[in-house]
């Protein structure tokens, strides 16, 4: 059925919707075709008669109520209707009751499932009972012997626990209204330092940031936390009420009190004041000097309170510091904010800047003339005495940089070193002062007085402001005795490095007890920073400027950057002690705040609140210090990164398949090498060592032995006197020269192989870059090794023996002494021929194809050779020495044939003609000689034949042979490993030395590493701050 308002469409609209549509809805007639409702319109209007009855009841479908259609009933009379009203009734019961049920078995089938899904998340937490081992077994008997009920039910409340902590909403709320007084009441604000304003910025927000006070302990504040808010708030309130309420009155006071402007001048004289006005003037005067009594009485009050209010934050901040600290080893160390800074500063100051790269990162330069207090002031806001001291003198002598930060102990470290000092004992600042000196000293060069050098030190404690200063030597007018003549220049130059960086904030620190002319130091600050964009200007020693000076107004000036040409971003005034150096920090807090209090300078309005101690001096360049860093550190950056891609693609241009090794890493490879080939030494065989040592102790020495042994005795007439003449020979050269020899012999040996084993290396596709490197190490481990001079004296003894014993065993035996002395004779005969060529020249053969002459010389020699040839002729069994009748004889020959000679010249080719005679019949003598073993045995008896020179070699060679055995055992088992030991010593020493080792490993592509590693390093590094400070805002 289609239903319409209170009227039913007519035949031909229903006929118009599709007959299998189920649901039967409501179409307003408005909604039809218009040619639906045209036709609707006519049928409707001539059969209204024979309209279909309409029932009055809607029935309404839903989700609830599907009942089955049925067919229309027609109803007649009133009867028919009120059985219907009926029907409706009771089916609308029927459906509320369905609901009913339906509501109850949602209900039902929903705890039905809560409590199938809490079964199944409970089956999936493990069985906890199994791990009740790890418990110790104490604690279950303390359960049990304990009444653990009775003795929570003894502790306090939380409550009671929560008003024993301090308040951090009560504190927040109290630095909010002070920072809000001073932007209305007291806020001169000092340009780029905001001084006390700062204060309540900076300490407000930091400890309500540090101090994680869970929210809980807020809420469980009970209603006298409450009033006391109320209480300290409404005081606030007064006291800036009051402070208004008196600077207006001033105010008002002084206007009525200002002259009359001045009018043209009359002859007249000026009639006297009568009683009552200057009566009135008194008055006033009085009342002014009352109201700023009163007025510095209220700032006063408001100082103590809020120093009381500091304390506790300092107190609070202490403890979380302090439970951080215990923590410490159960987690990994996480590096504070200004440490992660400073290391990349002390990167920097070891970086060769090149690229055009340079360190433009902030820091706190502090600079002053010297004795100007510029220590004092140091040490007030790192709240130490921790620097040298000394009476007039110069003290700093370097750069010492301070890295200030935050902690629950009061400690200083150095940056190499890992003993902390504590700052709360005597002994250890003592000990601190002591070792900073020693630093400086070392730092500086022989012959100079000042060194560019930067002493790192970190000094951490509670309530110490996180930042990073660097005290420079204080800068000097004269040069006095015993400093360099360069030190003025030299100072002016580490002050200008420091404070050309476009992001250094300059503190410039002025002795205010000496005449502002006198100061040189604004001179430099005003140069190097012309708008004061960056400078903090601080008076220091006002209580003696305030004393001295005729004139306090000239302290205003100063302040208010009247005085001087530069500009500053903030002016200061602070007192750093009475001049002792005995004085503690605290009490020279105290001196000054009580200097400060009673001061006319600030009671007069000279100086403003903000402008004055060291503590809010301290706050202000920790705020600029941290603007800086904020400002510029994302750009220090990008320009390392830029310079990173230019070294990273030199690198892969010039060096496309080696490692980037810096200094360091190719000296670890480097030494590697070195020790693989000293014991690559440990490696030669024994029978190399003696072929070795043989035949170099030979060449050593044979000439003494033909020369002075073997020619000597061969002049004697039997074998006795030569045996005898030998003996005698041999014990003199083993008792003096023989072990000498042989030592040297040894140690120049164990050089040579030693040598001969890095040149084979090298030539094993190794870096030349480690050349120099391994020379120097060389040379420095046989400069070091000494060889045992204890071996020397049992080496002489077995030479002895040696030497001793004539005993040939068997025939190879005396062939192999055969054959050693042939070749001897064989080689010093050629030797001799060779001497005797070059004195006598080229024979007719080589004159005649070589076309070469004799000299003059030659000829005369010649000629002396000839006649002395004819002399042996005659006299084949001649001595070795000429006597003087034969010189004289030989003379007069030449001279019979036109040849002037020198007797000296006749004997010098006379010892040369021998030698060779004297050689060849050894040789003949020798070759004889090979078959006289078997006379040898029979000691030569009822023989011609006698080989005792043969027996002489037999002994010197088996000298040679026990000798080299004796010092390779002496060299593989002794010395070698004493040259490994040297070389790893000199290995280790030119490790510790960086200059030796910039020297010896040097290059391009060795500075390109160098420089690669350090700027990714610094990267990294100031990557990593960038974040964490990213994170802390």
């Amino acid at each position: 059925m289609l239903r319409a308002g209170s009227t039913v469409t007519c035949i031909a609209c229903k006929n118009l919707l599709p007959s299998r549509m189920g649901v039967k809805f409501r179409v307003p007639l408005q909604k039809l075709h218009p040619f639906s409702r045209a036709i609707h319109h006519r049928y409707s209007s001539n059969n209204n008669q024979q309209r279909p009855p309409h029932c009055s009841a809607a029935r309404h479908y839903t989700s609830l109520s599907r009942l089955p259609m049925r067919p229309h009933k027609s109803r007649s009379g009133g009867h028919g209707y009120q059985q219907h009203r009926s029907f409706w009734v009771a089916r609308l019961a029927v459906r509320l009751l369905k609901l009913r049920y339906i509501l109850l078995g949602s209900a039902v089938g929903g705890g039905y499932t809560a409590k199938k899904t809490y079964d199944e998340w409970k089956d999936m937490f493990p069985d906890m009972s199994q791990y009740t081992w790890i418990v110790p077994d104490f604690v279950w008997e303390l359960s049990e012997n304990i009444d653990l009920d009775k003795l929570a039910s003894a502790l306090p409340q939380l409550e009671e626990i929560a008003k024993l902590l301090p308040d951090m909403e009560k504190i927040g709320e109290n630095f909010t209204f002070l920072k809000s007084l001073l932007s209305t009441g007291l806020g001169s604000e000092v340009n780029g330092a905001s001084g006390l304003h700062l204060l309540l910025e900076t300490t407000g927000e930091s400890t309500l940031r540090v101090t994680d006070v869970p929210p809980t302990s807020a809420s469980r504040a009970d209603s006298s936390d409450k009033q006391f808010k109320k209480g300290l708030l409404s005081e606030l309130i007064l006291i800036q009420q009051q402070i208004q309420q008196h600077e207006e009155e001033m105010r008002r006071a002084a206007a009525d009190n200002a002259p009359p402007p001045p009018s043209e001048p009359s002859p007249t004289p000026a009639p006297n004041p009568s009683p009552s006005q200057s009566k009135r003037k008194s008055s006033d005067k009085e009342r002014i000097d009352q109201l700023q009594e009163e007025l510095l009485r209220t700032q006063l009050k408001y100082q103590r309170m809020l120093e009381r209010l500091e304390k506790e934050n300092k107190e609070l901040r202490k403890v979380v510091l302090q439970k951080d600290d215990k923590g410490i080893h159960q987690r990994n160390v996480k590096k504070s904010l200004i440490d992660m800074y400073s290391e990349v500063l002390d990167i920097l100051s070891y970086y060769d800047s090149n690229y055009n790269t340079q360190d433009h990162l902030p820091r706190v330069v502090v600079v002053g003339d010297q004795s100007a207090g510029k220590t004092s002031v140091l040490e007030m806001i790192a709240q130490a005495r921790i620097f040298p001291r000394g009476s007039g003198e110069m003290m700093t002598r370097s750069p010492v940089k301070v890295t200030l930060s935050e902690g629950p102990h009061h400690v200083a470290m150095f940056k190499d070193s890992t003993r902390e000092f504590d700052l709360g004992k005597e002994e250890d600042l003592a000990a601190l002062r002591h070792e900073i000196e020693l630093r400086m000293r070392k730092s500086v060069k022989e012959g100079q007085t000042v060194s560019p050098e930067t002493i790192s030190l970190s000094v951490k404690g509670p309530g110490i402001q996180r930042m990073v200063l660097v005290d420079l030597p204080g800068v000097i007018n004269t040069v006095t005795s015993g400093m360099a003549a360069d030190t003025k220049e030299t100072i002016f130059g580490i002050s200008k490095a420091y404070m050309q960086n476009p992001n250094a904030i300059i503190l410039c620190i002025q002795d205010g007890s000496v005449d502002a002319e006198r100061s040189i130091v604004t001179d430099l600050v005003s140069q190097m920073d012309p708008q004061g964009k960056r400078t903090i200007f601080v008076l220091t020693k006002v209580d003696l400027a305030e004393k001295n000076l005729a004139s306090p107004s000239r302290i205003q000036q100063i302040v208010e950057g009247k005085l001087f040409p530069m500009k500053a971003l903030g002016y200061f005034a602070v007192v750093t002690g009475k001049g002792s150096s005995n004085e503690s920090i605290d009490s020279i807090k105290d001196y000054e705040e009580d200097f400060f209090q009673n001061s006319r300078l600030l009671r007069d309005g000279m100086l403003k609140a903000h402008q004055v101690t060291t503590k809010n001096l301290s706050l202000a360049v920790s705020d600029c210090f941290w603007k800086m860093v904020r400002e510029s550190v994302e750009q220090q950056a990008d320009a390392f990164k830029a310079s990173r891609f230019n070294l990273e693609t030199e690198w892969k241009n010039n060096y496309p398949r080696l490692r980037e090794l810096d200094r360091n890493e190719l000296y670890e490879k480097a030494k590697n090498e070195i020790l693989d080939e000293v014991i690559s030494l440990s490696q030669v065989t024994p029978k190399h060592w003696e072929s070795i040592l043989q035949k170099k102790l030979w060449e050593r020495v044979s000439t003494h032995v033909i020369e002075n042994i073997y020619l000597p005795a061969a002049q004697t007439m039997n074998s006795g006197t030569f045996n005898t003449t030998v003996d005698i020979k041999l014990k003199q050269w083993t008792d003096k020269q023989l072990p000498h020899k042989a030592l040297e012999v040894a140690w120049e040996t164990l050089q040579e192989e030693f040598a001969r084993f890095m040149a084979e290396y090298k030539g094993k596709d190794q870096d030349d870059i480690f050349d120099k490197l391994k020379e120097a190490v060389k040379d420095e481990s046989i400069k070091r090794h000494k060889w045992n001079e204890r071996a020397m004296d049992s080496l002489r003894v077995i030479q002895h023996n040696a030497l001793e014993d004539r005993s040939i065993t068997d025939k190879p035996q005396w062939d192999a002494a055969i054959q050693f002395m042939e070749e001897t004779l064989q080689s010093r005969l050629k030797d001799t021929d060779s001497i005797i060529s070059d004195m006598v020249g080229p024979d007719w053969k080589q004159r005649w194809l070589s076309w070469t002459n004799r000299t003059p010389e030659q000829h005369i020699r010649n000629e002396t050779k000839n006649e002395l040839e004819r002399l042996l002729k005659l006299h084949e069994d001649h001595t070795a020495y000429l006597a003087n009748d034969e010189v004289t004889t030989v003379r007069k020959n030449l001279e019979a044939r036109g040849v002037e000679v020198d007797p000296v010249l006749i004997k010098d080719t006379w010892h040369q003609l021998y030698r060779r005679h004297f050689l060849q019949k050894a040789l003949l003598h020798c070759n004889l000689c090979r078959r006289g073993f078997y006379y040898y045995q029979r000691h030569f008896v009822d023989s011609e034949l006698e080989c005792n020179d043969v027996v002489l070699f037999w002994r010197i060679q088996r000298m040679l042979a026990i000798t080299a055995n004796t010092l390779r055992q002496q060299l593989t088992n002794t010395e070698v490993r004493r040259l490994e030991k040297n070389v790893k010593e000199v290995l280790e020493d030119f490790g510790e030395d960086t200059e030796k080792k910039g020297q010896l490993i040097t290059g391009r592509r060795v500075q390109l590493a160098e420089d690669l590693k350090k700027v990714r390093e610094i990267q990294e590094k100031l990557e990593a701050f960038i974040e964490a400070l990213h994170k802390e805002k």
